[in-house]
């Protein structure tokens, strides 16, 4: 392999880039800059607080699918009788569905549903097998957002009339959203409690000052509070997921303290260099830890950008409001911090605090043995990452089921009673349109011999002419089987009949989710190694900046499968395995732990690339690299892994899922790949991690990270 090509990079007088030039001009004017973002986030942020409640439970349909087009379909024709409806249960194990008592609670049950304008007219109550159960149903008049919020407007109503003897739950999509809605409040707010001041606790050890320590929080806060009062801007216009939400404050939270946490490291050194002249300082540092924050924001915005290609309102809805956030942040990095860094960051200083120029003799002796051993420890990261990653080997996927929510919750109470009672493919019933000139009888007939499908109701004329087919299976709503019932009846049917229902959407949001990850996750790949080549101007570390990416990735996943697909820390972390991962986990967590272990990549790599441009030595790169970027880089992991493990000790089971995942991704990430494994594989290459062709750099940007 030919030399690096290093005719770039030629030792020159340092003059400020971009970056340095608007970083100077923030910290030359910042009292105006200050002024201007607390303007900015007092004024987004007065919305910021009804965000919450502007959010959608809704929005998990596949644009274009049969599924959706059935809903419509039934919106339109049948009174609204669609995956939407709102479900009240009523049973009992002492009174007959005749008993007074009984017939008391249907007719008041009627009653709540009546008085909620968002239903349209119930359909008569219908009894179960047992003749203790009735089931009564009430289409949806609204959107599915709208139907959600009329379930949370009508679940009290409907719970006050519960009583020992006859019980009575509201359950069906809207309320199990309304209810999954109220415990993610419950359980972001446990973890909003608990992050912050381990966040800050974390902060104060890794700064050694009280004054420092404070910047990441503000930068944060101040970025956050502003998307949020965006994002509630944009409720006004179209529905946002719930889920916005959860991932925007999660990601944003980590990202910015990340991102803060970098350039103050950075800056510190830079004012000790140059004590008399703070400009200079802020000139360097967003030339250098500002470059490496900037292109790793890049880097986090085309991973969620690669999501939007995902045709589920819900996925769309979350990766464009953390894009918003990320970005704010990022705005907030490299705008408002410079504007308020200063010498003052050392003030308050702990007693473990060092004045100096901040290059850690600690972390260059680990450089040094990494070196040594570089071969050994490259094979034993290797080995453990893959190991890690194993499980990956029978990972399996699935829709979330009823299992999510309390057992002590309405929709989950209804649900378990109606599939108890009813049979266990009574919550979930297959929904079949037949258009007005097909034959909806031979349709039946067809629908009924289909293998798995334990009876079918006779077919029920539309206003437009169309038919509805209620067919209900012998088997639980989230299971495999059911799903492959929902394949067959598309294979033995006629083109033009639709195949709906609440668990023709789940299929068609596995199967979504499974035929869009391919063409996604090669999008984040091949962006992310382009972005790297241009901001590190070498292929092999591009390359290998992706492929060890990967391996924090499967590691990851390896250990959320087995977490949650075999259970393993069901008891610690408090619920119920389901026998897989949420299906949308590998596609959006994927581009989630790739962004975040870019992050590490960038911040580690540009200080590499800095100290290589200098002493054109490869061996000091890595040592150099590591001395100043170890304790950063561990102060933002474990930030990181403190905020993410919070929300999975907290969260709803997705949140669960996600945090733990996230945690783990950055725990492999920071402290095997960044600290030991890139190092090691660095120095066994050499010079050679540099090379880059000619053609290339004539091509390529010129990106220099030294002054």
């Amino acid at each position: 392999m030919p030399e690096p090509s290093l005719h770039r990079h030629e030792p020159v007088h340092w003059r400020p880039g971009p970056l340095g030039r608007v970083g100077r001009w923030m910290a030359a004017r910042r009292l105006p800059v200050i002024l201007a973002w607390i303007l900015l986030a007092g004024a987004l942020g007065a919305f910021a607080p009804k965000l919450e409640h502007a959010l959608s439970g809704a929005m998990w349909e596949v644009e274009g699918s049969d599924s959706l087009a059935a809903r419509q379909v039934i919106e339109r024709e049948f009174g609204g009788l669609s995956s939407q409806s709102a479900v009240v249960v009523i049973w009992s194990d002492t009174a007959a569905a005749d008993d007074p008592a009984f017939t008391a609670k249907i007719a008041a049950a009627q009653a709540v549903l009546a008085g909620e304008p968002a239903l349209g007219q119930a359909l008569p109550p219908q009894p179960g097998p047992d003749g203790r159960t009735v089931m009564i149903q009430a289409g949806a008049a609204v959107s599915p957002t709208e139907a959600v919020r009329a379930a949370e407007r009508i679940a009290d109503d409907i719970g006050a009339l519960d009583d020992p003897d006859v019980h009575v739950a509201l359950t069906g999509s809207p309320a199990f959203w309304a209810d999954f809605n109220a415990v993610n409040r419950e359980g972001m707010m446990k973890a909003e409690m608990l992050t912050w001041p381990v966040t800050a606790l974390i902060l104060v050890v890794a700064f050694g000052s009280l004054a420092a320590a404070g910047l990441p929080l503000m930068l944060t806060a101040a970025g956050l509070i502003s998307a949020m009062g965006v994002l509630y801007g944009i409720t006004r216009v179209t529905d946002l997921s719930i889920w916005t939400l959860n991932f925007a404050i999660m990601f944003a939270l980590a990202l910015g303290i990340d991102y803060a946490l970098f350039i103050v490291s950075r800056f510190r050194g830079a004012i000790h260099a140059t004590p008399d002249d703070r400009l200079l300082a802020v000139a360097v540092t967003m030339d250098t830890a500002g470059k490496a924050v900037l292109f790793s924001g890049l880097t986090v915005l085309i991973s969620l950008s690669a999501i939007l290609l995902v045709p589920i309102p819900a996925f769309r809805s979350m990766a464009a409001g953390m894009m918003l956030a990320v970005a704010f942040v990022l705005l907030a990095a490299l705008t408002l911090l410079p504007a308020a860094i200063g010498p003052w960051i050392n003030r308050l200083a702990l007693p473990w605090h060092s004045v100096g120029e901040h290059r850690s003799p600690w972390w260059a002796a680990f450089a040094r043995r990494v070196q040594r051993r570089r071969g050994v420890l490259a094979l034993a990261s290797v080995a453990l990452l893959l190991g890690l990653s194993a499980p990956l080997l029978r990972l399996e996927t699935g829709m979330p089921s009823i299992s999510v929510l309390p057992k002590d919750e309405q929709a989950r109470e209804g649900y378990e009673a109606l599939a108890t009672r009813m049979g266990p493919g009574a919550p979930g019933p297959i929904q079949v349109i037949v258009p007005a000139d097909g034959d909806p009888a031979a349709v039946a007939e067809a629908v009924a011999a289909t293998p798995g499908v334990a009876m079918t109701y006779p077919p029920q004329p539309g206003a437009g002419g169309s038919h509805l087919i209620t067919a209900v299976t012998a088997f639980d709503p989230s299971s495999e089987a059911i799903m492959g019932v929902v394949a067959s009846l598309r294979d033995r049917l006629p083109s033009q009949v639709l195949v709906g229902g609440p668990v023709a959407e789940n299929y068609d949001l596995d199967q979504a989710l499974r035929s869009t990850a391919p063409l996604v996750i090669g999008i984040v790949l091949v962006l992310g190694f382009l972005l790297l080549l241009l901001a590190l101007q070498a292929v092999f570390i591009a390359f290998a900046g992706v492929v060890f990416n990967l391996l924090s990735v499967g590691a990851a996943f390896g250990v959320g499968a087995l977490a949650f697909q075999h259970g393993w820390l069901a008891g610690p972390l408090g619920f119920e395995s389901q026998g897989y991962l949420t299906s949308w986990a590998p596609l959006f967590f994927f581009a989630l732990v790739f962004a975040i272990s870019m992050d590490y990549t960038v911040f580690l790599l540009a200080s590499a690339r800095e100290h290589f441009e200098r002493s054109n030595d490869p061996d000091e790169a890595i040592e150099g690299s590591l001395a100043h970027t170890g304790r950063p880089i561990v102060a933002a992991a474990g930030v990181m892994i403190a905020v993410f493990y919070t929300f999975a000790l907290a969260g709803t089971l997705p949140m669960k899922e996600m945090g733990l995942i996230l945690g783990t991704a950055v725990l492999v990430d920071a402290f095997i790949v960044r600290l030991v494994l890139v190092p090691a594989v660095m120095s066994m290459v050499g010079r050679r991690a540099w090379w880059l062709p000619r053609w290339a750099d004539r091509v390529l940007p010129d990106v220099r990270f030294a002054h």
